[in-house]
This record gives structure tokens, C-alpha cells and sequence, in this order.
């Protein structure tokens, strides 16, 4: 593979990775590359970005690289995060808030594989809101961060304690209730078509 390929393919795999990362080690076995070429490659993206002054750069934490905005830039994202027309959540990241809620500490990937869809974009939300946070790492491979919600998110919806939300099972008995009612509108639409006929 060539290097301008092979740096091409690094850059997307990083901006997947979000702000987990990804390790020389693992990027050379998804890569099919050594461990030197791939350091070698991640060097020169890293030099690129500077050189250029990208808005965006590559930064070694923990062993791990990941892509990371500039920190002269910090006062553009808090204008941007604290905009009136971002105030409300997306339903995406109402979703996610709520399974982060009830199944804390829980990792991006379980999120997702409830959810059905990436949550990436939804968990970058509610951090930034301070809704949730990190709050370990999971003892599984790669070592995933563990989210969990914050006083800020106690504070906003009025409660004393995470033990304050509602019981589960009382939306399941809402939707229940639901499909009984929808059930009973549907066979009184046929009992009336029928003595119509």
C-alpha cells in the first residue's frame, strides 16, 4: 500500500475512534502494515495537519492516537455549544441520555448495540452539555470508557438522586396500555364495519 493511501485510511480509522483512540499496534493489524510504517505514517499526518494549520490535530494520549480540535479555537466551540438555537437535545441524544441513565456506568458500544445506530455524535452532545461523563473504563479489551450522568443532569431534571428516575417498568405498562387501547379502537371499528354490512 502506498503511503498516501495508507495515511488516507489512518486518518478516517482515528476520526471512527473518536476520543477512544487507537494504538500504533492495533492500527498496524487492521492496516496489514508493521508497527514501524504505521508510527512512520502517523508522524507525518501529525507534521501535515501542523504544516497546514488544520483545524484539527493528531495527538498521542494514554498511548493512543486520536483526532483532536486546536485549543486556540476553544472559545468558537463554547460560542457554538452554548448557541440558544443548540439548546435542545436531538432525540438521538435524548435516547442515549436515557440508557446512559438507567444502565450507568455503561460503554459507547453497548449504547449502540441497545440503540441500534452510533451514538458517538449524541455522547460528544451530552458531554459537552455536562450531562454526562466519564466515569471509569470498562475491564474489557481496549479498556472503553464507562459514561455515567452528573449532578448537572440531577440538577436539570429535579432530581435528588439517580435513584429518583422513574421505574422502567412503568413505561412498559404506558406502551401496554397503549396497544390494549389501539386493540380495542380497531375491534370496534370492525364490529361497527361489520354491523354497518
Amino acid at each position: 500500500m502506498d503511503l498516501r493511501t495508507l495515511k488516507s485510511i489512518i486518518e478516517g480509522l482515528l476520526f471512527l475512534a473518536g476520543e477512544e483512540g487507537l494504538g500504533v499496534k492495533q492500527l498496524s493489524e487492521i492496516v496489514n502494515e508493521s508497527q514501524d510504517i504505521v508510527a512512520g505514517a502517523l508522524e507525518e499526518l501529525k507534521q501535515e495537519y501542523a504544516e497546514q494549520q488544520r483545524g484539527l490535530q493528531i495527538l498521542k494520549i494514554a498511548g493512543n492516537f486520536q483526532m483532536s480540535t486546536l485549543p486556540d479555537h476553544a472559545p468558537y466551540f463554547e460560542k457554538l455549544a452554548y448557541s440558544p438555537s443548540r439548546s435542545s437535545l436531538s432525540q438521538a441524544a435524548l435516547e442515549t441520555l436515557s440508557i446512559i441513565a438507567y444502565r450507568q456506568p455503561i460503554t459507547r458500544i453497548e449504547i449502540e448495540e441497545i440503540r441500534g445506530v452510533k451514538s458517538e455524535r449524541a455522547i460528544h452532545t451530552l458531554v459537552n452539555k455536562d450531562l454526562i461523563h466519564e466515569v471509569g473504563r470498562a475491564e474489557a479489551i481496549g479498556r472503553p470508557i464507562l459514561y455515567g450522568t452528573t449532578k448537572a443532569f440531577l440538577d436539570y431534571f429535579g432530581l435528588g438522586s439517580i435513584k429518583d428516575l422513574p421505574e422502567p417498568n412503568l413505561f412498559e405498562e404506558a406502551e401496554a396500555q397503549e396497544e390494549e387501547t389501539q386493540l380495542l379502537f380497531t375491534k370496534l371499528e370492525q364490529t361497527g364495519f361489520e354491523e354497518d354490512n
